[in-house]
């Protein structure tokens, strides 16, 4: 799924479950997740397990993947990527950041949110009458969700270049049906990207098999 909404140069793998022998994990890794539960546990071997073959097609031998500030993942030198993980899936993408400034993936069982108060936290006024319409219009897909992913993989993106959180209200997403596309307005001062202010970011995503998959990226040539 991931490899459909991003491309060379960007690296993806993407795996719908745990395999039944759990890829090995670094002695690093493994205290990462030492009191964790099995579930976590087999879902953190699995996405670094994709995240290691994604950085094998870029040419780099495995290596330990710990999470840093607020959970991102701390990337070899010179790369730059995102990883995700949700019931029956798990992905990973990365790229040389001398091509792709940064990534934002993320990935939602294609259910609506759990409760009326979560929508209230993350959904704008004017993504609310979004939501509706697309809601009327095609009602198979659970638009809140991918609102949610979306804003996800917008922080994701976001993040690296900031070092900073980003609430769910402080960007507003306007979602294209047709297209499979998204874009998101920053409402507060975007990262500084060789010299320039970004306004905000661009997006796609997929919806197939109850699964939602939403992805960012920001390349070198697009800021020239």
């Amino acid at each position: 799924m991931i490899g459909e909404l991003l491309s060379t140069p960007i690296a993806t793998a993407e795996s719908f479950g745990d395999p039944a022998d759990p890829p090995p994990l670094f002695a690093v890794e493994e205290a990462v997740v030492a009191q964790a539960v099995e579930g976590r546990r087999r879902e953190f071997g699995t996405v670094r397990h994709c995240a290691r073959a994604a950085l094998g097609e870029l040419g780099f031998a495995p290596a330990p993947l710990l999470p840093g500030e607020r959970g991102a993942p701390r990337w070899p030198d010179g790369v730059v990527g995102s990883m995700t993980h949700c019931r029956g899936y798990r992905a990973a993408a990365v790229a040389r950041d001398a091509d792709v400034v940064t990534i934002g993936l993320d990935a939602e069982p294609d259910e609506p949110l759990p409760s009326e108060g979560v929508a209230e936290l993350i959904v704008l006024p004017e993504e609310r009458v979004m939501l509706r319409r697309l809601a009327a219009q095609q009602p198979g897909i659970c638009w809140d969700r991918l609102l949610f992913s979306a804003k996800e993989s917008v922080y994701k993106a976001w993040f690296p270049l900031t070092g900073c959180w980003l609430d769910f209200t402080e960007a507003t997403i306007r979602i294209d049906p047709v297209a499979r596309s998204f874009t998101a307005r920053l409402l507060v001062p975007g990262p500084l990207v060789a010299g320039s202010r970004m306004a905000g970011f661009d997006g796609s995503w997929l919806a197939r098999d109850g699964l939602l998959v939403t992805a960012v990226a920001v390349h070198r040539n697009s800021l020239r």
